[in-house]
């Protein structure tokens, strides 16, 4: 038997997976924070040690908003593909799905980024992962945005952006991963890139 989209939308099926998907998103960003553990200071306690312990945790207060960002930012693209589908197709299981495990493995690589601030191989994976999340999330965007699962009132130009985006993500991921093998301690820096990314696309894949 062959998957076939239902042709009534806004479908039950694509809300379910909508409010899911949003259940992660928050999971995983509620998470960032839990990893960030109160330092122990022996006494006796003088504001000098807790002003030292709290300077320690500096590289994961760094770590968890980056990722506290970065999670967000896919969550509001997430958001916006979604609101251009209205009908449903089981073909979004997998992809959906695989989007998902990724971003609610982000707190792991945020906090060994964070521990072992500035050396390549924890480095390496947290943007390395990154760019796993953003060809997943241009799997997803690219069914939701396409034909039969996209609405009919979405215009080409708000179908384009979104793809924009997701592309200028895995560019700026990627130029991190790159970045972070020579010089680790710019890793999570330059995913600064992916607005930059993301004003070069709009220039030379101009909407309409």
């Amino acid at each position: 038997m062959t998957d076939k989209p239902h042709a009534d939308g806004p479908a039950h099926g694509l809300e379910r997976m909508a409010f899911f998907s949003d259940a992660v998103f928050a999971i995983a960003i509620t998470l960032l924070v839990i990893e960030i553990h109160v330092p122990h200071i022996e006494p006796p306690y003088t504001d000098l040690a807790f002003l030292e312990a709290l300077n320690k945790l500096i590289p994961n207060f760094i770590g968890f908003f980056v990722s506290f960002f970065a999670i967000s930012m896919f969550w509001i693209g997430h958001h916006r593909a979604f609101d251009c589908a209205r009908h449903w197709s089981p073909s979004l299981f997998a992809p959906n799905l695989l989007l998902l495990c990724a971003i609610a493995a982000m707190p792991f690589f945020t906090a060994f980024s964070s521990d072992y601030f500035g050396h390549r191989v924890p480095t390496a994976f947290y943007c390395g992962w990154m760019v796993i999340i953003s060809i997943c999330n241009i799997l997803v965007q690219r069914i939701l945005t396409a034909p039969p699962v996209v609405g009919a009132h979405v215009p080409p130009e708000q179908r384009q952006m979104i793809r924009q985006r997701g592309l200028a993500a895995l560019l700026g991921s990627l130029t991190a991963f790159v970045g972070c093998l020579f010089l680790p301690f710019l890793g999570q820096i330059l995913l600064i890139t992916i607005p930059i990314w993301r004003q070069l696309l709009t220039r030379i894949w101009p909407a309409g």
